[in-house]
């Protein structure tokens, strides 16, 4: 009896998702000079070249000691130039004194203007504001590796932007986007129509890789799977408005079953729903 019930729980642990299985975190080449730093559930994005090392999202303050130590590692002796933030979320952008104390340097924190803005209403001594913002677009490291920053529209926050590497045709995107799964919960703090707007432009970038805040990197192919979720998601929703279906059974009946396999439909797909419903419905929210 006793030795079923080890190879019950034996069998059981050798079935158990790879995820749970990963180590807390790990960095991934992604080209020359390129590299996705993991720390469990969370990606950041940092570009080595001649002038030095531009990171993108601490994470945490945790994380952020992880990530300067992995930095270092494949980057010894190289100077950290600048940490930017892709947006004002704090499971992203927490930890940036961490970054500065590890290289013992005053590295400049870049946003967009919004998130400046958002920061300062907020303040967190985890999370310091940007001493740079910019608008509509900004380059860093104008060199072999430049990194262009980019904010395409409001989605995920009114201050989303994106790493563009266009020597390497990359890109680092968090949260609006990633690898066939659908969204975050209820789409908290998401724009909408604007998200769909914004999914558009990411398009018009000439980009070959796609580095995600979550999950493992992707291709534009997988940034035109997401817009046909979203346009599907859409169009199923305002037809639920449309009929008169309220918030709740909005999120009872629509269903899109050939989504059924993506990552965390089953938890987060009705929640989408909702995200969606609000968002074009304000007026119908439920209570």
């Amino acid at each position: 009896m006793f030795g079923r019930i080890l190879v019950a729980i034996a069998a059981s642990l050798a079935a158990a998702p790879l995820a749970a299985q990963q180590p807390p975190f790990e960095t991934t080449t992604i080209a020359d000079g390129v590299y996705q730093f993991r720390w469990q559930g969370h990606n950041a994005f940092f570009v080595v070249t001649d002038a030095g090392v531009v990171a993108i999202d601490p994470i945490s303050l945790e994380a952020a000691a992880t990530y300067a130590a992995e930095i270092k590692r494949v980057a010894p002796g190289k100077p950290l130039r600048a940490i930017v933030y892709s947006h004002h979320h704090a499971d992203h952008a927490s930890g940036a004194a961490v970054l500065r104390r590890a290289f013992g340097s005053n590295a400049p924190i870049i946003a967009h203007t919004n998130a400046r803005a958002r920061l300062l209403a907020q303040p967190d001594t985890a999370l310091p504001p940007p001493d740079s913002t910019f608008a509509d677009r900004l380059t860093l490291l104008d060199g072999t590796r430049p990194v262009e920053l980019r904010f395409l529209g409001r989605t995920h926050s009114d201050n989303m932007i994106v790493a563009y590497l266009p020597r390497q045709k990359i890109v680092f995107a968090v949260d609006f986007v990633s690898n066939d799964r659908v969204g975050y919960r209820d789409l908290p703090d998401y724009f909408f129509p604007d998200h769909f707007d914004t999914l558009r432009r990411l398009q018009t970038l000439d980009y070959q890789r796609i580095v995600f805040g979550h999950g493992p990197p992707g291709d534009k192919a997988a940034v035109d799977r997401q817009i046909r979720y979203y346009d599907d998601l859409h169009t199923a929703v305002a037809a639920a408005i449309a009929r008169g279906a309220s918030e709740d059974e909005a999120a009872r009946t629509v269903q899109l079953p050939q989504y059924q396999q993506w990552g965390s439909y089953a938890e987060w797909f009705p929640l989408n729903v909702r995200g969606v419903y609000r968002g074009l419905a304000p007026a119908k929210r439920a209570p």
